[in-house]
């Protein structure tokens, strides 16, 4: 009974609470846990520079076949926390159970068969990611641990979205930080303390991601309203994961899309030497930390607009995406600001004996900075669309900003401008997309205040007729 009444409570408290209170309580341990998130992949990035150049540069040929699992878990995830949301809100508890276990063993199998591929072609893999010669061993060095964890990695990625997309992001947090802090103590002592170099820092990913599993694993079987993984509930049809994808796809062209401007960018950043590579992805990981603290406030925003969607509380669906949209741009204008002002310090403390890589991210990170204000817009629009189920949509704008216009740009610029065409790339992807996604919401929001005003006149009828019935 007391599991009942705590649902019910859940469930009233997604549809009443004010969205300004809501969505920030929500929100708060998202940020949080992508902000560690990010200082661990920033970590890596940051300890292994200090080894070479070479090293890291491997850290950004890898990043790439890390995104693209980063896809595969945040479609699944994604995919199927979007479906939990609506099927709670309009109370489904065993459909959502459906979703979740369905999700979880299809990324831990998946898992397996990329440990098992990507073991066995790793040195095809890293040159085919876009590594040099002088970065490929140090870039195997790294996949060796990295394509260990990846079954770990798929899996918590899957639960943590599960756990949000019930509203219980604080139990998210708690194994994606345990796993993060525990990263960032162990790399300096394996790399340098253990003199492990570059395989130091994958083996702390691969420990961290662990840890990580079994606490959220944990925390979606301990808690009484939490929907449970069970084997028992794993019933994949084909339905279930077109389902699935087609809520998850907007993840997996994002996230997947991501991967592949990786490849091209590690590519179009090869003539120009072993420091191009490596500034370009040092600039990556600190854009990555930046945006994270965006994404993971969107990710409060997105259970509510999925619960009140599927409740069809249209008016509290517009009332959060506005709210959000100011919070967004708002932070990400504040936080591009200090950024810009200390951008050569923040590139120098990565690589301070190399001239070049400094020099080259210092101007490439400026750049990025100048186009965040868009970049708030554009993230919200894309989990408005992705929330409620408008995947074509979402897709689209997830298709634009990594490979409708970067990867062209990529193609096209540094051929024309030289390494300035490698630095503005993504600057003026962010510009196009944002055009994009301005044109694909103001369709959305047109819809939505027309669901809006069908429930409000819908309300007002029901309520005459009760009205005229008591008087009867």
């Amino acid at each position: 009974m007391a599991a009942a009444m705590t649902k019910e409570e859940k469930y009233r408290q997604m549809i009443e609470t004010p969205v300004h209170k809501l969505i920030p309580r929500l929100a708060v341990p998202t940020i949080i846990s992508m902000l560690v998130t990010s200082i661990y992949n920033m970590a890596d990035t940051f300890f292994v520079s200090q080894i070479s150049t070479s090293a890291s540069g491997a850290v950004g040929i890898m990043f790439s076949a890390m995104a693209m699992i980063q896809a595969i878990g945040f479609t699944l995830g994604m995919g199927s926390g979007n479906n939990i949301s609506r099927a709670l809100g309009d109370r489904q508890e065993e459909r959502a159970s459906l979703f979740a276990a369905t999700a979880f063993f299809t990324a831990g199998m998946i898992g397996i068969v990329i440990l098992l591929f990507g073991t066995a072609f790793s040195q095809q893999m890293v040159y085919f990611l876009g590594a040099t010669p002088t970065i490929a061993p140090y870039a195997q060095d790294y996949a060796r641990y990295i394509l260990i964890a990846a079954p770990f990695m798929l899996t918590s990625f899957v639960m943590n979205n599960i756990l949000r997309a019930q509203g219980n992001a604080l139990f998210a947090m708690v194994g994606i930080t345990t796993g993060g802090i525990l990263n960032m103590i162990l790399d300096p002592i394996l790399i340098f303390g253990f003199d492990m170099g570059i395989s130091g820092a994958a083996i702390a990913t691969m420990a961290s991601q662990m840890i990580s599993f079994c606490i959220l694993l944990y925390q979606c079987n301990a808690h009484e309203d939490c929907i449970k993984i069970q084997i028992s509930k794993f019933k994949p049809t084909l339905a279930v994961y077109g389902e699935i994808l087609h809520a998850g796809l907007p993840s997996f062209c994002r996230q997947g899309l991501a991967s592949a401007a990786a490849v091209v960018l590690n590519f179009a950043a090869g003539p120009y030497g072993d420091a191009a590579i490596a500034a370009m992805s040092i600039v990556t990981r600190f854009m990555m930390f930046i945006n994270s603290s965006l994404i993971g406030f969107g990710q409060g925003f997105q259970p509510v607009c999925g619960f009140n969607f599927g409740a069809r509380r249209y008016d509290r669906v517009l009332e959060a995406y506005w709210f959000c949209v100011k919070v967004a741009v708002t932070m990400l204008t504040v936080f591009g600001i200090i950024a810009f002002c200390i951008s050569r310090p923040i590139i120098t403390s990565f690589r301070r004996e190399d001239l070049d890589v400094i020099r080259i991210g210092t101007l490439a990170l400026r750049l990025q900075i100048l186009t965040m204000p868009f970049q708030a817009w554009v993230i919200m629009v894309n989990m408005l669309t992705q929330s409620i189920g408008y995947g074509f949509r979402a897709s689209i704008v997830a298709v634009g900003r990594q490979g409708l216009f970067l990867i062209p740009a990529l193609l096209i610029l540094p051929p024309a401008f030289g390494i300035l065409g490698l630095q503005m790339a993504q600057p003026i992807a962010d510009l196009f997309t944002f055009v994009l996604a301005t044109v694909i919401v103001s369709g959305i929001l047109k819809e939505l205040k027309g669901l809006r005003d069908q429930e409000a006149d819908s309300a007002k009828k029901y309520k005459k007729l009760l009205d005229e019935t008591s008087d009867l």
